[in-house]
C-alpha cells in the first residue's frame, strides 16, 4: 500500500464536529504543517455570487492591495493594465459559428474575446470604472446574441471546454451588471457549450476512454462546473465532482496522476499522465485542474485535498521537473483508438519522460501555490519556486499573443495572492450548501455518472496522439488493475485504472 505522508491537519469528519463545516484531511509533502481551519464552506441558504474562480472577498482584497500599492499585487495589476485586451476600446468580433480544427478555423475570435471580457471585468471589479464594466458586458452580450454553434474536428471539444469555463467566469463576474443579459448568456452556455462537454465525457468522441489525454477532460470538467455555478445547477456541479473522483477517462484525478513515487526522504511525487508526451500539454492539464479545484472550492467542494492531496503531488512532480531537476519516471502505457465492440484499443507506451517544452511559462502556478502553501499552510517547495519564477503572472495574450497563451485566464499574482494572516477561520466558499464529509477519505468506488448524449462524428489525430495510459509498463506493468507506486529501493501498489 501507499506509504502515508505527513498529515497534521484535522480530519474532515473531525472538522465537522468542531466547526460544522466540511473540510478535508490531507497529507503534506515532506515535513509540512497544515492550516486546519482552511476548509471550503458554504452558507446553508444555497448559492451566493460571485463564486467561481473569485469570490467577493477576493475582489475586495485585490482592490485594497492595488489601492495601497502593495506588492506583489501592484506588479500583477500593471501586467493586466499592459494587456491590449483589457482596454475599453477593445472591439469584439462575434460570429454565428466558431470552428476549431480543420477548414475554416476561426476560434481565435472567441478565445481573444473571452479573455478581453474577463480582463475588463477584473478592471471594473477592482476599480469600479464603468468603462471597463460596459466593455465586458458588451462583449458577452454580443456573443450570446450571435453564437449558434461550435464546429471543427475533435478539437471542437477543446473549444467547448476552454472557452466554456472562461466565458462562464467572465459572466459570473458581470452577472448583476446593468444591461447584462444574464439569461441569454446562460442559455448560450447551457445550449451550445454544455452538450458538447457532456458528450465528450460520455463518449470520448467515440473513442476508448483512454484515447484522450488528461488536458482534454480537465478543461471539459472546468467548463461543466463553471456553467453549473453560473446557472445554479447543482446536477452539473455534482457531475464534474463525481467524474473528477471516479470518471473512466483521464480527467479522473487517479488517472491524471496515475503513478505515485515515494522518495527516500518520504516525499511523494505524482507522475502526470502526459509527462511522457511533452511538458506543454502536461502544464495545460495542471492549469485546468487547478481552475477546476479552485471553482469547486468556492462552491464548497475540496477537490484540492481529495485522495490525500493527489493533485498537489502531481503539481510538485511537474514543477520539479520543469525547474530542471530530476524526477523518477515509470514507463506509461495507454490504450487508444475507436470504441469498437469487443476491442480495447491498441496499447501505446511512453518509456521516458519528455523534455519537449521543459520550463514552460504558463500562468497557472500562483493559484496552486496560494491554495496549498497559504490556505493550507503546506510546504510545497517546487510549486512555490515555479510561482516565484513567473511572478508577476501574465494572462491571455502573454508573450506576444500566441494562441496557446489564451488557454488560461492568468493574472494569478493579482487575483490569487493571499497574505497568510489574511486567511481566516474559513476559506472562501459561497455558492452552495456544504456537503457532508463522508467521501473525504479519498477512496472512490464505482464509476462516473453517465448521462445520455449524442454520438460525435470524428476522431482527430490530435486526440489519438494525446491519450491515456492505464498502466505502467516494463517491469512495473499493469497487474490486476493496479498501478505501481514506485519507491526508491522498494515498491508498493496503489489503486489505478481497471482498463
Amino acid at each position: 500500500m501507499e506509504q502515508p505522508t505527513t498529515d497534521r491537519s484535522l480530519s474532515r469528519r473531525g472538522m465537522l464536529k468542531l466547526a460544522g463545516a466540511a473540510g478535508a484531511g490531507a497529507g503534506a509533502i515532506g515535513a509540512a504543517t497544515g492550516t486546519a481551519s482552511a476548509v471550503p464552506t458554504a452558507p446553508k441558504g444555497g448559492f451566493a455570487h460571485p463564486a467561481l474562480l473569485h469570490t467577493q472577498a477576493d475582489f475586495d482584497r485585490m482592490a485594497e492591495k492595488v489601492k495601497a500599492g502593495a506588492q506583489p499585487w501592484t506588479d500583477g495589476w500593471k501586467r493586466l493594465l499592459s494587456s491590449r485586451d483589457s482596454a475599453t476600446d477593445y472591439q469584439p468580433r462575434p460570429v454565428a459559428t466558431v470552428i476549431r480544427g480543420g477548414e475554416g478555423a476561426n476560434f481565435h475570435l472567441l478565445f481573444r474575446d473571452a479573455a478581453a471580457a474577463y480582463q475588463n471585468a477584473l478592471r471594473w471589479k477592482i476599480t469600479g470604472d464603468a468603462g471597463h464594466g460596459d466593455k465586458a458586458r458588451d462583449i458577452l452580450n454580443a456573443w450570446s446574441a450571435t453564437l449558434k454553434e461550435l464546429g471543427g474536428n475533435a478539437d471542437r471539444y477543446l473549444l467547448a471546454g476552454i472557452q466554456g469555463y472562461q466565458l462562464a467566469n467572465a459572466g459570473e463576474i458581470m452577472r448583476d451588471y446593468d444591461g447584462f443579459d444574464l439569461g441569454r448568456f446562460q442559455s448560450m452556455l447551457v445550449d451550445i457549450f454544455y452538450p458538447m462537454n457532456d458528450r465528450f465525457l460520455v463518449n470520448h468522441n467515440d473513442a476508448v476512454p483512454s484515447n484522450y489525454r488528461a488536458n482534454w477532460e480537465l478543461c471539459t470538467l472546468a467548463s461543466i462546473i463553471a456553467i453549473g455555478g453560473l446557472t445554479e445547477d447543482q446536477a452539473k456541479i455534482d457531475r464534474a465532482v463525481e467524474y473528477f473522483k471516479n470518471g473512466d477517462g483521464n480527467g479522473c484525478v487517479k488517472r491524471a496522476v496515475p503513478v505515485l513515487h515515494e522518495e527516500a526522504d518520504g516525499v511523494v511525487l505524482g507522475q502526470w499522465e502526459e509527462s511522457g508526451r511533452d511538458q506543454e500539454h502536461t502544464m495545460a492539464g495542471v492549469g485546468w485542474m487547478g481552475a477546476l479545484c479552485e471553482m469547486a472550492w468556492n462552491l464548497g467542494e475540496d477537490l484540492y485535498g481529495y485522495d490525500d492531496n493527489r493533485f498537489m503531488k502531481g503539481c510538485e512532480y511537474v514543477a520539479r521537473y520543469n525547474l530542471g531537476k530530476d524526477v523518477p519516471y515509470t514507463a506509461y502505457s495507454r490504450r487508444m483508438g475507436r470504441r469498437l465492440p469487443g476491442q480495447r484499443g491498441a496499447l501505446h507506451t511512453e518509456p521516458e519522460i519528455s523534455e519537449q517544452g521543459r520550463g514552460s511559462t504558463r500562468p497557472i502556478w500562483a493559484l496552486i501555490h496560494n491554495h496549498y502553501a497559504v490556505r493550507r499552510g503546506l510546504v510545497v517547495p517546487n510549486i512555490t519556486a515555479y510561482k516565484d519564477k513567473l511572478t508577476p503572472e501574465d494572462g491571455g495574450g502573454l508573450r506576444g499573443g500566441a494562441g496557446w497563451s489564451y488557454d488560461h485566464l492568468g493574472y494569478g499574482t493579482l487575483t490569487y495572492t493571499r497574505d497568510p494572516e489574511d486567511v481566516g477561520a474559513t476559506a472562501p466558499g459561497a455558492a452552495r450548501e456544504t456537503r457532508t464529509a463522508d467521501d473525504a477519505s479519498g477512496s472512490a468506488a464505482g464509476g462516473g455518472t453517465r448521462p445520455q448524449g449524442g454520438a460525435p462524428h470524428d476522431l482527430a489525430a490530435t486526440g489519438a496522439d494525446g491519450v491515456l495510459a492505464w498502466s505502467a509498463a516494463g517491469a512495473s506493468a499493469l497487474l490486476g488493475g493496479l498501478l505501481l507506486l514506485r519507491r526508491r529501493g522498494r515498491g508498493a501498489n496503489t489503486p489505478g485504472s481497471d482498463a
